[in-house]
């Protein structure tokens, strides 16, 4: 008579969805926090960009949305360790310094030239973002000089493979 679901259906659909989210020792990890906080200020920037009259800045907080989700869903799903060629540390460090550079000249342009309250709000977040990437970026950076130092013996990466599930600080 009508459309009759199956019982198992609502279950396949919630195991599709958590399939999808970072784990919960991958987002508990010190580099999930961070990519989540990413991607969350660059979706906020995103929106406070787009309703704003500094709308001409809406790219960069949308590309580092989009990069920032990519990595968290490569990282979290074990992606990066599928694929040997890219060297993962080098590119997440190139996008975090790229990201924290612009963001914060981004965010001075919008706070300073602009006086509407959502162009203000996203020099704010914009700001907030950059602390996070330099953050990350710092922490990267880290573990690759460490990485170097050793003579890179290892055949793994390091921070793919060394620091995602632990949250003790090596400093």
């Amino acid at each position: 008579m009508g459309d009759i679901e199956d019982p198992d259906s609502s279950g396949a659909r919630q195991s599709a969805l958590l399939s999808v989210l970072p784990s919960k020792e991958f987002a508990t990890s010190r580099k999930g926090m961070l990519l989540i906080a990413e991607v969350g200020l660059s979706f906020i920037s995103f929106l406070c960009f787009a309703a704003s009259a500094a709308a001409a800045f809406v790219t960069v907080p949308l590309l580092e949305f989009l990069g920032a989700i990519f990595l968290l869903f490569a990282y979290s799903t074990k992606f990066n360790e599928r694929f040997k060629g890219f060297c993962w540390p080098l590119m997440d460090f190139v996008r975090c310094v790229t990201a924290s550079i612009i963001y914060f000249i981004i965010s001075i342009m919008a706070v300073s030239k602009y006086d509407d309250g959502s162009s203000k709000a996203a020099g704010v977040f914009g700001f907030i973002a950059t602390i996070v990437f330099a953050l990350d970026f710092y922490l990267i950076f880290n573990e690759l000089a460490s990485f170097l130092k050793q003579g890179g013996e290892s055949t793994e990466e390091p921070s793919a493979h060394q620091d995602n599930f632990s949250d003790s600080d090596s400093d």
